[in-house]
């Protein structure tokens, strides 16, 4: 077995990327403290084709440093908005028609493995500040909850893990 290089991986170019279908969803950072977690979910969010990025609050935009060392090019591919607030952010997408989703650990959340997202259907995902998750008055607005199950000791993930594991499981049951 060998790894493949990168001219056989048949990426796309920016411009192709920009151009192509897209998943329904919109990734919404709510007040993301660290600069690498961002850059980490811009680079998911292109890895995952998700059509949009809303930054809000006190998370850091582009360009910076700290974000392109995690992103690695992807702040050129995604597209992307920064707000306010978060609140501002899901209620314009709201209106646009977007189901606001909180992923947070709530009561009647409903667990990713039994969620069954609408092809149809356009979705905002709301992850939250890397220490108090998702704001209340979001959480207030929210159309559901998403909880990830876990099994161990620890209360939580790390929000780019997080958004990894729900962004592949809409992928897949997309049928991206």
């Amino acid at each position: 077995m060998r790894k493949l290089i990168l001219d056989e991986l048949n990426r796309l170019s920016v411009t192709e990327f920009k151009e192509a279908q897209k998943l329904p969803v919109a990734v919404v950072m709510d007040n993301v403290r660290s600069m690498h977690n961002v850059g980490s979910i811009f680079r998911t969010s292109d890895g995952f084709a998700v059509a949009h990025i809303c930054l809000c609050g006190i998370t850091g935009q582009p360009p910076h440093r700290e974000i392109e060392k995690t992103a690695l090019g992807a702040t050129q591919s995604m597209d992307w908005t920064y707000h306010e607030t978060t609140l501002q952010a899901v209620e314009e997408l709201s209106a646009n028609g977007y189901q606001i989703i909180a992923i947070e650990q709530a009561e009647n959340s409903t667990m990713l493995n039994t969620f069954t997202p609408n092809p149809t259907q356009k979705y905002a995902l709301v992850f939250g500040n890397e220490v108090n998750g998702v704001s209340d008055d979001v959480m207030a607005v929210a159309d559901t909850c998403i909880e990830i199950p876990q099994f161990g000791t620890k209360h939580s993930f790390n929000i780019v893990v997080s958004a990894g594991i729900v962004l592949w499981d809409f992928y897949v049951k997309l049928g991206q």
